[in-house]
Order: structure tokens, then sequence, then C-alpha cells
């Protein structure tokens, strides 16, 4: 744990302990320090209480509270109780009963942290494991951002709880940076940016994290997927399509079943006896169709690629628009392939990301080399042998691409280690966008074979690489990176034709009409606001070219050009117009 942390967890302890003394009814649950701050979880309706409400509202008298306890320099000491001791100091409250018994289960010591001295009027105590700061004098900077709720654990069939989100930074030059990007984060939300552009809906009539793309937001959706489709082509991938249902044998085979169940959705059970489920994933399909005739050498690498929908059983605490969603369109394909092929392919999917990503203006990104924790090999499939030269194969590609990369323990996949491109968004968020794999696993496991040069059976290599992930997370990603402010190409509307007046509708119209002719979006403005009120609206929408049509227009057969953020381009013939607007789309330009 760095300083930040500890800063931060202290923090949150000063702020528990300032909406306790201000709200003395709640019961305290649980509270983290997290990457950008911290926040505190708080049971605001306890059994036989007469519920309180802590809203934003209470935040100024929360910070007046936490600032003196602030300024008295309470010392923060850490104390290692016995069970029967915890239970006595926690008693009456739920919440703390269960960390205790948890921490008991797993043979770990009982801590606490006292602010203020034990025992005294203004002190209070919590089961923490730490690190802390020596006192509270030593928080510096600190805010409270937000209420929210939360279920207990994240999990939705336990109770709601009120959750108190704030931060805390060593100075206030550091505070006041974090708010600014914190204001210019939402400015660029993609949930927000969504509902006003009317990309997308997640309607509770369908269901939580099911997401409806609206007319606008599907073009955005088909327009990458069409280019998707065309650049992989090109990249020697052949397409297919599976179902999104498949009977539970075809993961008892691949090893989620009953390994990864609970991020399932539950089994159908259909007439003909058998449990069907929602496809978590689309590997098993692609290597049914690997299997459904002899291979030899010759046909390998094999590339088999779909934009294949998937459902995933999320909680619901950890839904998040379009980033975690549970059914979503992946870029996903598998590559059969021979082992003495399988680094250059596997150089070759990097690149290929890296060809998406320098299209889309995305310049700031790493990878994380996942792997197994030595100490809890238990959760993990197949020998030593087969994790060490897998981890081997993707190294040697790694070492051939110029990209940054970091490494983590136990976040393998159950069957192998696999690396993640994370691409950082343009104010500081990371995602990781795409998992990909080299896979000594699946194919014993599938019994998929080939007939090598020397007439012997061999087992493929299997590469999983999905470069746009989802087209959930990544139009969500693309929402916040261009601010809604997407390039021309792809743009729902493009450009917007607006008349000054009646007397230049049927121009207005042909120009219009010239422009679509083009491939290009265009929609005719001619409603009866004002102009000035149509410009502003197609500025909301961020349309990226307004063009302005008067009786100067009109009689020289121009155009006024206006490009989004009050840029004025002057007048051009439509012609010039055409050619520029193609090329722009065309080229997949980031300017305008």
């Amino acid at each position: 744990m760095n300083s930040l942390h500890a800063l931060r967890h202290s923090a949150e302890h000063v702020m528990h302990q300032a909406v306790k003394e201000l709200f003395p009814a709640i019961q305290l649950a649980m509270g983290p320090a997290t990457d950008d701050g911290f926040y505190n979880d708080f049971d605001s309706s306890p059994q036989g209480v007469e519920p309180v409400e802590v809203t934003e509202k209470d935040f100024p008298r929360l910070e007046k509270r936490m600032r003196e306890l602030i300024n008295l320099n309470l010392p923060i000491t850490r104390h290692e109780i016995s069970e029967s001791e915890a239970k006595k100091l926690f008693k009456g409250n739920p919440y703390k009963l269960e960390w205790v018994s948890d921490i008991v289960k797993k043979g770990e010591p009982i801590t606490v942290y006292w602010t203020g001295e034990p025992g005294a009027r203004n002190a209070m105590v919590d089961l923490c494991r730490g690190p802390h700061v020596a006192s509270t004098g030593e928080i510096k900077a600190f805010k409270l951002l937000s209420v929210a709720g939360a279920y207990w654990h994240g999990d939705e069939k336990n109770k709601m709880l009120t959750r108190i989100y704030g931060t805390a930074f060593p100075s206030k030059k550091e505070l006041e940076d974090f708010l600014q990007r914190r204001e210019e984060a939402k400015r660029r939300d993609h949930r927000k940016l969504g509902q006003e552009l009317e990309l997308f809906l997640i309607s509770d009539a369908v269901g939580p994290g099911l997401i409806l793309w609206q007319p606008k937001g599907n073009i955005i959706k088909e327009l990458i997927e069409d280019w998707a489709k065309a650049t992989e082509k090109a990249w020697g991938y052949q397409r297919v399509t599976t179902p999104s249902i498949t009977k539970a044998g075809l993961y008892y085979t691949s090893g989620h079943l009953p390994y990864y169940q609970k991020d399932m959705y539950p089994p159908m059970k259909l007439d003909d006896g058998a449990e069907y489920f929602l496809k978590p994933m689309n590997c098993p399909h692609h290597h049914q169709l690997y299997a459904a005739r002899p291979r030899s050498y010759r046909d390998l690498p094999l590339r088999l690629a779909e934009y294949g929908t998937c459902y995933r059983y999320e909680s619901s605490g950890e839904l998040f628009g379009l980033m975690r969603v549970r059914g979503f369109a992946q870029n996903d394909s598998h590559i059969y392939c021979r082992e003495d092929q399988a680094v250059q392919e596997f150089v070759s999917v990097m690149k290929l990301h890296e060809y998406y990503y320098q299209v889309l203006g995305i310049k700031d990104y790493h990878l994380e080399l996942a792997l197994r924790d030595p100490k809890d090999t238990h959760k993990y499939s197949g020998d030593d042998a087969m994790w060490e030269k897998a981890e081997s194969l993707m190294r040697q590609a790694v070492e051939q691409v110029d990209i940054p990369m970091v490494e983590t323990r136990g976040n393998a996949a159950f069957y192998g280690p696999k690396i993640d491109f994370i691409i950082h968004s343009s104010i500081g968020r990371e995602f990781a966008i795409s998992t990909n794999q080299i896979d000594l696993f699946m194919g014993d496991r599938f019994g998929l074979q080939y007939i090598d040069a020397d007439g012997k059976e061999k087992t493929p290599v299997i590469i999983h690489r999905a470069p746009l992930g989802s087209h959930e997370r990544f139009i969500g990603f693309l929402i916040e990176q261009f601010a809604g402010a997407f390039p021309l190409w792809l743009s729902p509307v493009q450009i917007a034709v607006l008349p000054v007046g009646e007397s230049q509708v049927v121009y207005a119209k042909l120009v219009t009409e010239k422009l679509a002719d083009k491939g290009l979006r265009v929609e005719l403005w001619d409603q009866a606001e004002s102009l000035p009120k149509r410009i502003r609206l197609a500025e909301k929408q961020k349309t990226p070219y307004m063009l302005i049509v008067g009786d100067k227009e009109v009689k020289a057969d121009t155009v006024s050009v206006r490009v989004r953020g009050n840029q004025d381009q002057g007048v051009k013939s439509v012609p010039d117009f055409i050619e520029q607007a193609v090329h722009l789309n065309h080229s997949k330009s980031l300017t305008l």
C-alpha cells in the first residue's frame, strides 16, 4: 500500500466518524480507499430504528466536522484483538460481525484502528486491516463528492446501503486538479452523452445491463463492425456465425462449468431433457467449426472471426453504462495454428490492434500480462509445462512490438496466461479493452487435431483475440474519448443543411440530395425555429458540418460552411465541399 492509499483510508475513517456523530442511528458497514479517493457504506435504516436520509445537502456540515477532527490531530493507532473482544466491541452491528467471522475463518489476525485515544469521548474504533497515517493532522486536503446506493457485497439480493464517496490528497493544488479532471469526466460521461445524443438506451422493462441501440448509436456500431469486417478480411480472417445458446455439455468440455457458472445466466431446461445456456463466450462454438472436418498443416493458420453476441450475468453493483454490461457483441476471433506459427500470429494480432488504434487516434495504451498466482494454483487447469510454454511464446511475441507491458499475478484465465490491451482515455481512465491469449489447453480438451507434414496427428495452438473488444465497451470509450464529437466518418449525422428561410428550402433540398448521393449522412433542417436556434441544436448534437443557405448562396450555387465548435470555413461551392467531405469520410480523418 502506498502513502496516498494510507492517507485516503485515514480520511475515510474521519469521514465515517463524522457521519456517525451527526447521524447516530446509522450503522457503519465498510469502506476502503480507492484509486480516486475513498467511500464508506452505511445502513441508514437499521432494524428497529427510524430511517434517516443522508444527502449531498449534508456535506457542508459533515466536512466541517471532519475538519474539526483533523485539526484535533487525533492519533490513529492499530490494535490486534481477540474474537471475543471484537464481538463485544461491535455488538449489534451485523456488518462488522460478519467481517469478524470471515476474518476468523481465514485464520487472519483481527485488527482495529482507533481514531483518538481508545475510550476517549471524541474517539472512534473500526475493524480495519489498514494501513493509516499516524494522526488525523496529516490529512491536508479532502472533499466529499457524492452519495449513491450500493448493495451489501455488491449483491442485489442483499440490503441497499447508502454509499458516500470522497477523496483526499496531500495538497490543495492536487485536490483542485483532481476536481477539475472530475468535472471534465462528467462532461464526457458516456452515459450522459449517450442519452443527450440518442445513441443507446437501458430499459428497466428489458433488464439492467442489456443495451438497446438507438438509430444513431446503431450507425456507429455498424460503421465500426463493417470496418472491422473489411479489415480482417484483408488480414486473412474468415467470418463465421454461431448461435447465442448451447447445450451445457459444451461448457463442461471447455471447463467453464462449473468453474464459471456464477458469471453465466441460469440454464434453460427444454423438452429434449438437455440444459441450454446463453453463451458467455464464443470459443467453444468456434472449436466445433474447426473440428467439423479433418485438417492438414497446410490449412493452418485458420483464422475464424465473428462479432458474436455473448451474455454474462454481472452483478448489479458491477454494471456501468456501456462499460460493464450483461449482453455484448464481441469482435472475436480464434486462430488455429502450428506451434512454430504461434509467435508470428500473435505479433500480427498485436499489430492489428495498433492499426485500429492509429486510425482512431488512440495513442496511450499498454499491455498487461496476467499470470497465475503460484500460491493459488488449485484454481487453474493444466500443468506447469503448459503454462510456462504459453507464457514464453507470448513474451517472445511482445519482444517484437514496441508496446510497454506490466505484469500481474492471479488474473490469468483458468486455462492459461493472457495479455490485455489497456487503453487510456483523455481524462485518465483506463479500460481493459481486449483480451488475447496463446492457448495450449483447449485444443486437447476438445480433441482438436491436424495432420502434420510427418503424417502424425498434432494439436493446434489456439490464439484468442478481440482487438476492438465489444461494441458496448469500445463505443463507450470512444464517446468519452471524443466527448461525443466523433470524427466525420463515425458521426451518425455528418452534415446538417440549414436554409435561412422558406425561400431557400428548394435549393437546400437539392444540396441535401447531392450530398446523400455521394454516401454522406445528411439531414435537411428546415424547421420553423429560427436559424440561431437550429445552429445551437446542431452544435448540441455535435454535428460536424452545418451548411447555411441564404439568398447569396442560392444565387452563387454555394454553401456557407460552419464547423462544430463555432468555426467558420467560409463560402464554398457545392462540388468543392462534397470533394472535401468525401475525402475526409473515406480516409477516416480525425480532423474536419
